[in-house]
Formats: C-alpha cells, structure tokens, sequence
C-alpha cells in the first residue's frame, strides 16, 4: 500500500517519494482532509442533518495527523484513533468517516511493519475498544455496531501482513541470490588458487630438478674443458637432452592454461612411475649414484598417485643430488594396500644446505592430494630422510 500511495494517489517521482515518506503522507493527509471538508460543505452537515461541531473538527484533525505521523509511531496512533472513534461514538453516537478511513490505514501499516502476533493483538485491542464503546452507550451486550469498523480495520491489517509476507519473501529470495553469487565467487576463487598451486608445484619440481642436472654439468664441463677436453662432450649431451626435457614439460605444463578454443593441445601423458628409470638415468648421469630397491608386485596406480609419486622420487632425488654426498637410497614398497617411498642420503659436510623450503612443502602437498602422508627428517648421523605412504586401492 505504500508503493500504491506513493506512486498512484499522488503524481511524484517514485525516488522522490522514496526518500521523503513523511511530506509524502502528509500530503495524502491533506487530500483525505480536502475531500472529507468538501463532503461537508457540499451536504451542509453530518448525515441526519446534524451540523458540525468542534468536537468533530478535532477529531478530524486528529485523522489527519494519525495518517501524518503513521510511519514514526503507527501502533500508538492507532490506539489514538480507535479512543477517538470511541469517544465520538459514545458522545454523539456518530463515527467520523475520515477517522474511520485514518484507522484503516494505520492498521495497514502496523501490520506491514511489525509481526502478526502484534498485529493482530492491536486489532482485537482496537476491536474490543469499539464494541465496549457501543456497548456502554446502548447498554447492550449484544450491539453488533462496531461490526462493519471492525471487519473494515481486519481486512486492512490482512493486506497490510500480505504485503509484509510479500515483502519478507522478495527480501529472502534476493539474499538467496546473492549467498549462491558469493558462493559461486568463492568457489571460483578456490579452484584458481588450487589451480595456481598445482602449477607452481608442477614448475617447481620441473625446474628445480633440471636445472640442478644443468647446473652440475655446467660446472663439470667448465672444469674439464681445459685439462680432459674430450669428456666435455658428454656433459655438454646430457646438458642439452636436460634443456629438451625441461622444455617438453614446461610444454605440457602451459598447455593446461590453454583455453579450449586454442588449436595446440598437448597429447603428451602424466608423468608416473613408468618414467622412473629414465629419471634414475639421467641423475646417475648428473653424478648422483641411487641405490634403487623395490619390494613386493608393483600395481596400476590413480593418475593423482601416480603422479605424486613419481613428482616425489624426483624432488628427494633433486635435494640429495644439491644437497648430499653424492649417494642416495631409493626403495618402493608394494603392500597391497599402499606405495611406501623412502629416499636416504648422507648431508654433504660443506655442502648447500639452504633451499627455499618449496620443494619439501610440494611433496607435502603432494601427498596430501593422493591422500598419503610424507615425513622429512635428519638423522644426528647427518642423514636426511625423506618417507611417505600413498594409499590406493588393490584392484587385484
């Protein structure tokens, strides 16, 4: 009702009336009053020829004024209303049409704006206020003079707790709207940060190991180049067959930020553990001795945990050809129910032992993708460890 009173009993802009709701039932007050006085003048009188009195002027400004003040304080004014039409009626047996329209209008609004129990405790107040009134001046117990008001405030308080409800729903569909936006948002958010971590593990454990493989020769062809020259050229080989496959994976790794429209797709497979021997080569070639031993039947792994596997041998591998002696141990368990890895190497005495700590931190994360554990230790004897179980599930 109030949108209506707002846009329809009064020609202003609706932004307007939005932002000024007081000026604008101020001046629906002062229409009701400019048409109840022009009834007046026009008739000569109340209905029964009775003329009107002061008393009815003052009551016809307290409607006004209820209908003025209903947003501020509209349960009080209509309990002012209601003492208004009972106090006319019991003085002059005659009810004001501009109190009784004012009564209406408040009971809309006490129902749009609080909850139904309130409301329709106002109206029963209101009700019972009017039929003691009406009872009192006929000294009748049975009067059904306050019936028609009674009926006639109900069905205002009714629109009035619909367009509540109304309201309430509209307001609950817009804040489903906009959790399920957040939630999509959030979602999104979450997938691209899972996404970039994925990618800087991939970089990582791409680079880390081939450039440490590039670094190593690099430096032991620079060493031989002057006193053994013809053994440069096998260091300079494995550089190279180094850079080629750093380059193919790197390939592989873009081609997962490519979009689905682009025409180049990588076809190349997911590195595994069928990749194993060719890694054990080429950091036997960068000068790093493994000891490799596997124990019980090896199975077909989950593409994630075969991966993490696989990404997880050739980082322990990369940190024990920076960081140790030259010699590690490698050994695979197959229990049938879970891949245990376990990578040993002795800590080189003056050696580089600082890293930037991603590497131990994506084999963790590793791990945790393929639901496993991994645990990183150093021994007092100066050998560090690297142990981790991935579980998976026995299809034999």
């Amino acid at each position: 009702m109030d949108s209506e009173i707002n846009t329809l009993l009064w020609p202003l802009p609706r932004a307007w009336a939005a932002r000024h709701p007081t000026a604008v039932d101020a001046m629906l007050s002062a229409v009701l009053c400019a048409f109840a006085a022009a009834g007046y003048v026009r008739s000569g009188g109340l209905p029964g020829d009775r003329p009107l009195t002061i008393f009815d002027w003052a009551v016809s400004a307290v409607a006004a004024g209820a209908v003025a003040g209903r947003r501020r304080f509209p349960r009080t004014l209509l309990i002012v209303v209601t003492a208004g039409l009972a106090t006319q009626y019991s003085i002059t047996q005659h009810r004001n049409p501009l109190l009784i329209l004012a009564g209406a209008i408040l009971s809309y609004t006490v129902a749009a704006g609080t909850d139904r129990r309130t409301t329709w405790m106002h109206i029963a107040g209101s009700g019972f206020a009017l039929y003691l009134a009406d009872a009192t001046r006929r000294q009748d117990l049975l009067t059904l003079d306050s019936l028609p008001i009674l009926t006639f405030l109900s069905m205002a308080a009714a629109f009035g707790d619909a367009t509540r409800s109304r309201r309430a729903y509209l307001a609950e569909v817009e804040e489903r709207a906009r959790r399920a936006e957040q939630t999509r948002e959030e979602e999104a958010q979450r997938r691209v940060i899972q996404e970039r971590l994925r990618i800087a593990r991939e970089l990582h454990d791409v680079v880390a190991h081939h450039i440490a493989v590039i670094s190593v020769q690099a430096a032991a062809a620079s060493h031989l180049l002057d006193r053994r020259p013809e053994q440069v050229r096998p260091a300079l080989d494995l550089i190279r067959h180094s850079g080629d496959d750093v380059l193919k994976e790197l390939s592989s790794i873009v081609g997962v930020l490519r979009q689905s429209d682009d025409p180049v797709v990588t076809t190349e497979p997911t590195p595994g553990l069928s990749r194993l021997p060719a890694l054990l080569e080429t950091v036997a070639a960068a000068g790093l001795r493994v000891a490799f031993e596997e124990t019980g039947e090896p199975r077909e792994l989950p593409a994630v945990t075969d991966l993490a596997a696989y990404r997880i041998v050739q980082e322990a591998l990369t940190n024990a050809h920076k960081h140790g002696a030259g010699t590690a141990e490698l050994d695979l368990t197959w229990s049938g129910r879970s891949l245990t890895i376990q990578v040993l190497n002795d800590v080189a005495l003056h050696g580089d032992t600082t890293g930037s700590g991603y590497g131990l931190v994506g084999m963790r994360e590793r791990a945790a993708a393929a639901n496993g554990i991994l645990e990183v230790h150093e021994t007092p004897g100066g050998r560090f460890t690297v142990h981790t179980a991935l579980p998976y599930e026995d299809k034999k």
